[in-house]
C-alpha cells in the first residue's frame, strides 16, 4: 500500500514537473523565428496592393492610347507629307518653264494666220509649245480661268482697273499673263485688269435702288 502511494506521489511530482517546464506556444513560435499572423492586417495591405496596380494599369493603358493616337497621326502626317512631296517636287522646274510658255504664246500670236500655216519656223514654235504643254499636263498643270470671271483675289492679281458698262463691277476683263495651278496649289495667279462702272452707271444703279425701296414700301 505505502509503495502504491509512493508510486503515485512520484508521477504527480513528474506530471507537475513537465507542466511548468512545457514552452507556451507563443514561445515556441518566437524560438522559432515565426511571428504570429495578423490576418486583418494582411487583409488591407492586399487590397491597397491591389487597387495600386490597379491604378498603374489604368494609366498604363492610357499611355498606350495616346502613344497610340499619336503614332497614327506620325503615319497620317509622314503619309501626307511623302504624297506633297511627289506631287509638288517639281514645283520650281514647272514655275520656271511659265515664262517660256509665255514667250512661245506671245510670238505665235504676233504671227499672222498665214504665217502660221506657212512659216516653218512658226509652226516649230508651235510644235514646241505643244510639247511642254504635255508636259504640264502630265504634272497636273492647268491653266486659271480668270477673263470673265469675278475677280478673286486668290488667284487674280489686278495691275489696273478699266471703266466698262458692259460688264459688271470687279469683273475680269483682260488677261495680261495667264495663272497656273499645280494640283490644288496656286503656282502663278494671273494678272488680270478689273472692271470698274463709270460715274452714270453708278448713278443709275443708285437711282434704281431707289425705286426699288420705294416700291417696297408702298407695297
Amino acid at each position: 500500500m505505502e509503495k502504491d502511494n509512493a508510486l503515485t506521489n512520484e508521477k504527480q511530482k513528474k506530471k507537475e514537473t513537465e507542466t511548468t517546464h512545457r514552452p507556451s506556444r507563443h514561445k515556441k513560435n518566437a524560438e522559432a523565428g515565426r511571428v504570429p499572423v495578423d490576418v486583418k492586417g494582411d487583409e488591407e495591405t492586399l487590397e491597397q496592393r491591389l487597387e495600386r496596380a490597379e491604378k498603374e494599369a489604368r494609366e498604363n493603358y492610357d499611355r498606350f492610347l495616346r502613344v497610340s493616337a499619336e503614332f497614327d497621326n506620325y503615319k497620317k502626317r509622314m503619309a501626307k507629307e511623302k504624297e506633297d512631296y511627289r506631287k509638288f517636287a517639281n514645283e520650281s522646274l514647272l514655275k520656271a518653264l511659265l515664262p517660256v510658255v509665255d514667250n512661245l504664246e506671245r510670238a505665235i500670236e504676233a504671227a499672222g494666220k498665214e504665217e502660221r500655216a506657212e512659216h516653218p519656223i512658226v509652226q516649230g514654235i508651235e510644235l514646241t509649245l505643244s510639247e511642254i504643254l504635255k508636259v504640264f499636263e502630265k504634272f497636273a498643270v492647268k491653266p486659271i480661268k480668270a477673263l470673265n470671271e469675278p475677280f478673286d483675289p486668290v488667284y487674280h492679281q489686278a495691275v489696273m482697273q478699266e471703266v466698262s458698262d458692259q460688264h459688271p463691277g470687279n469683273t475680269v476683263i483682260k488677261e495680261l499673263q495667264k495663272g497656273y495651278l499645280l494640283h490644288d496649289r496656286l503656282l502663278r495667279p494671273a494678272m488680270v485688269v478689273v472692271s470698274k462702272p463709270s460715274e452714270s452707271s453708278k448713278t443709275q444703279h443708285q437711282e434704281e435702288a431707289v425705286e426699288d425701296s420705294h416700291g417696297t414700301d408702298v407695297q
